[in-house]
């Protein structure tokens, strides 16, 4: 508080008053402890200096030999840096670090309201989905610290074509996406569509260099190409893709016709069901290790697909489609008993203390059986229970579904571990780590890429490595490529490290 002890002593709690709390909020603590009650709660105070800060305060009435309050005994603990790393991490899970602009949780949330507004008045809404042309070749020619400053002076300059009440997001990369709200013809997206490439083909002059940018754009319109969210956003996407084919810096309305990609993706989900059961289907391996002694603490398991005609497939192209039809259930079955048989090999060879982590979708937690088919794969392998750790996504967790959190507990008993993967990148909530039985969280490796240099991951990452030791939550990052992020994660006490800077994932037979 900045009083010393002989300056508060003698008086009230008044001295720390800070006028942030209404006389409701006081009425209910002096009820709460004149009934004899203990109140908790938090509240605002403010210091000598003026300055503000929280505090979690317990107050606890004391009883006289006749039962009736007689003082009270108040402990306060200071959770300022708390509360602001909560901020921040809130923060972090709405809005693009790189731009500011909202990001894709951000933009689907303004959207579905959007949709919904747009039925109730019978007006459209139209989806803008942008791309920049070749900026790969400017990254790859100027650097990704350039790159970086291009994509913040782009984000200025589109955030000025479009109204009050529009929203400009960016979905990562150099992918933008807009909402154009309230209209009442397709053609009027037309006019924002021409703003934006006009925008764009405007000289950047940044760092002594002259750089002209352009982009392919593809617009869907709300409800004439699609009713719900996902498939709008996919048929902008699309007429994008159609877009940048005629050579890009133009823009394309969604045509039924340019759905021919669907045939392709239909033959890959029919390729997909016999794969399993083909042997078509792999683990691979990335090991997790720690900075201080070097050695290999736990390996992920990462599924890969062997297609006969198309080669090696990663989990980007394949797994949507398994989670969509719900192959994603006997898929991740068999992943969780080949790791676990493959870990017990391990343990078998003299690696006695390596763990194994897998990933668990949303899809398998929607199962009944769950807790059965862990368990089941543990027995018949023969995998003590505390070499396994189950990683999940922020939005299983964000459910909120009281069978989740009881499947979690059950599986917690019998000493199963559990990680969050890609923490800071979805809803990022401290409440749900404090009730769900949590061990350790992975931090992103989109805030490890420029960790070095771009002071906004920076402060994300030394946000959530505080949370984390707030809560004594153990730390893993994630895509450490170079020595530089490494040394500067060992800085922050963040020593537990995955990428290619140690391996890349590995078959069973590569790692052995």
């Amino acid at each position: 508080s900045g009083y010393t002890s002989d300056e508060a002593c003698g008086l009230t709690p008044r001295l720390f008053k800070s006028g942030r709390h209404d006389a409701a909020y006081y009425q209910q603590v002096w009820q709460t402890i004149l009934a004899g009650n203990v109140f908790r709660g938090e509240v605002i105070n403010r210091r000598k200096d003026g300055s503000l800060y929280t505090v979690d305060q317990t107050i606890t009435p004391l009883l006289d030999m006749n039962g009736k309050t007689c003082h009270f005994v108040a402990i306060h603990e200071d959770i300022t840096d708390k509360k602001e790393a909560e901020k921040r991490i809130i923060h972090m899970a709405h809005y693009d670090t790189l731009t500011n602009l909202p990001n894709r949780i951000l933009f689907t949330d303004r959207l579905h309201q959007e949709m919904i507004h747009a039925n109730r008045n019978k007006r459209l809404v139209s989806v803008i989905f942008l791309d920049l042309d070749r900026f790969k070749t400017i990254n790859d020619t100027l650097g990704h610290t350039f790159g970086d400053q291009l994509l913040k002076a782009i984000a200025n300059r589109l955030k000025n074509c479009i109204r009050e009440g529009d929203t400009v997001s960016r979905l990562g990369g150099d992918e933008f996406i807009f909402i154009i709200s309230d209209i009442t013809h397709p053609q009027d997206a037309t006019l924002i569509a021409q703003k934006i490439l006009s925008a764009l083909s405007t000289t950047f002059y940044l760092e002594g260099h002259e750089v002209h940018v352009t982009s392919s754009i593809g617009i869907a319109i709300y409800p004439l190409d699609a009713n719900d969210m996902d498939n709008l956003i996919k048929r902008a996407d699309i007429a994008m893709y159609h877009a940048k084919e005629e050579g890009g810096s133009t823009f394309k309305f969604y045509m039924e016709d340019m759905n021919i990609n669907n045939f392709e993706r239909l033959m890959l989900e029919n390729d997909l069901r016999k794969a399993l059961a083909k042997g078509e289907l792999a683990v691979y391996y990335q090991p997790l290790v720690d900075q201080n002694t070097g050695q290999i603490v736990s390996m992920e398991a990462l599924v890969r697909w062997q297609h006969p005609n198309r080669g090696m497939l990663f989990p980007a192209k394949f797994i949507p489609i398994a989670e969509e039809t719900g192959l994603i259930v006997p898929i991740g079955e068999w992943v969780l008993k080949t790791a676990c048989a493959q870990t017990r090999a391990w343990h078998d060879a003299g690696f006695s203390t390596l763990r194994i982590t897998v990933n668990l979708s949303v899809r398998q937690f929607r199962q009944q059986n769950l807790v059965n088919a862990i368990t089941r794969a543990l027995q018949e392998t023969g995998l003590d229970p505390k070499y396994l750790e189950l990683e999940l996504t922020e939005g299983i967790i964000m459910q909120n579904d009281t069978a989740v959190l009881a499947a979690l507990r059950e599986l917690k008993s019998i000493g199963i571990l559990f990680s969050i993967d890609d923490f800071g990148t979805e809803y990022s909530s401290l409440s749900y780590l404090k009730r769900f039985p949590i061990d350790t969280l992975k931090i992103d490796r989109s805030f490890i890429q420029d960790i070095t240099t771009n002071p906004d991951d920076a402060a994300i990452v030394t946000a959530i490595i505080a949370v984390a030791e707030s809560l004594k939550l153990k730390i893993v990052a994630e895509g450490v490529e170079n020595k530089e992020q490494a040394d500067f994660l060992r800085k922050l006490h963040c020593n537990n490290i995955q990428g290619y800077l140690y391996s890349q994932p590995l078959s069973a037979d590569d790692i052995d």
